[in-house]
């Protein structure tokens, strides 16, 4: 382990919070339901009650971000008022509802030799967050956890320091008042990238590491942690048309799935045309994205299409087919059949949601089984791969990888299992 560029303290401190984490998890453990939601209650209580020192803390924040020349769309994550801390505290309230995954039976049985087999829900330990910019993170992750029976290491960015530090000052005061231990909830020292790489590197004190943010920081965690990581979503999401789609309800998909929201990472990236309906189709998806606001980059059949159409097309290149634009942009192609659409999105694809719009049920059926993506919509919008929008109340973030959890993370996967074996003085020959 490399221990260039820190201060000892620093890394003595990060360490130091994961051990009091540590500790805490072990307390938090054992708590019925009962405790942990009272305390998610005196934590939203707490919000309201503590409105003016949060946004006040937060103004510091602003008004560094400003100076720095921080992008409006930034400035704006960033920002708390007095109506999004009572929103957040109403979602702390939400969690509180959610039903308990601790204590859950996953599955269980007697075996043929009388022992009684029970798996059951445990929480995971110490749970570390990495995230960017957005405070609110800070309650959401906090709660989640909490209510899982987890502590939780908060490791925001540091354009987001002085609201971070007010909020877990609050949820720490919060959570203590109710009876749990304090150090459930901490921020981790020190505004350095070397206090990052320490929560990284600190195996055996936390048990799993979530990053939330864009690609860099997920890769970046992904590929110098030591602890185990679960690897959140950057969303290169594809629509393909196929050619027994029903045109209407696609020009409505593929509008929505791009532009309802086009800054998360749900929102569709790429659209495929089957060559069939293309001729139909490209004339009205080119004006109903133009009229949404959204400039399509694509190949040489969508290209002539807006020519004729009057309506401007970019060019696509190679690095189109692979970007997650965030933004009133979308890579478009037309493709010979639905089995060229399946490789292009193989080959580019991130994992997070694809969709086709058909109403030929085996083809539906052959595209499901033949992606490899967290989530398949089939005559759907890519932007329902969500987990309030799934009915599990809230999510801690959107895994694109296989192990442990996959696609919207909501309270059960913040959990791991115990096996429990229960016998009667059972005895192996």
């Amino acid at each position: 382990m490399s221990h260039t560029a820190h201060t000892p303290t620093e890394t003595s401190a990060v360490l130091a919070t994961a051990r009091r984490a540590k500790a805490a998890a072990a307390e938090l453990a054992p708590l019925p339901r009962t405790a942990r939601d009272a305390a998610l209650t005196a934590v939203a209580d707490a919000l309201l009650a503590r409105t003016a020192e949060i946004v006040e803390a937060n103004a510091e924040d602003i008004a560094r971000a400003r100076e720095n020349g921080t992008p409006a769309a930034i400035v704006d994550r960033l920002t708390l008022t007095p109506e999004r801390i009572a929103a957040i505290a109403a979602d702390v309230r939400h969690i509180v509802a959610l039903p308990d995954p601790v204590g859950e039976v996953v599955r269980g049985s007697t075996l043929p030799n009388g022992l009684e087999l029970r798996q059951i829900r445990v929480p995971l330990g110490v749970v570390g967050i990495i995230y960017e910019a957005r405070p609110n993170v800070t309650v959401d992750a906090a709660s989640l956890c909490l209510k899982a029976g987890n502590a939780v290491l908060l490791r925001g960015s540091s354009s987001a320091y002085a609201s971070n530090a007010a909020l877990v000052d609050v949820l720490r005061e919060a959570v203590a008042g109710a009876g749990l231990p304090a150090d459930a909830v901490q921020l981790v020292p020190g505004e350095s990238r070397e206090s990052a790489r320490e929560l990284m590197r600190a195996r055996g004190l936390v048990d799993v590491l979530i990053p939330r943010g864009g690609a860099s920081l997920i890769q970046t965690v992904v590929t110098e942690s030591t602890v185990p990581v679960i690897e959140t979503g950057v969303g290169n999401c594809h629509v393909y048309v196929d050619e027994a789609a029903d045109l209407d309800m696609a020009v409505e998909i593929l509008v929505n799935s791009k532009a309802q929201r086009p800054s998360v990472c749900n929102a569709a990236e790429t659209v495929l045309v089957h060559a069939g309906i293309a001729e139909r189709f490209l004339p009205r998806a080119l004006a109903a994205l133009a009229e949404a606001g959204v400039t399509v980059h694509g190949d040489e059949a969508w290209q002539k299409a807006g020519g004729d159409a009057g309506v401007k097309v970019r060019p696509a290149t190679e690095e189109d087919w692979g970007t997650e634009y965030l933004s009133y942009d979308i890579a478009a192609a037309v493709v010979p059949d639905m089995d060229a659409a399946v490789a292009h999105i193989r080959r580019w694809t991130s994992g997070h949601t694809e969709a086709i719009v058909t109403k030929d049920t085996a083809a539906a059926r052959r595209f499901v089984s033949r992606m490899d993506s967290t989530a398949v919509m089939v005559n759907a919008s890519t932007r329902f791969t969500d987990g309030g929008q799934f009915g599990f109340g809230a999510e801690i973030g959107i895994s694109t990888q296989k192990l442990h959890a996959r696609g919207p993370m909501g309270l059960p996967e913040l959990t791991s299992t115990t096996y429990v074996v229960t016998g009667d003085g059972h005895t192996r020959g």
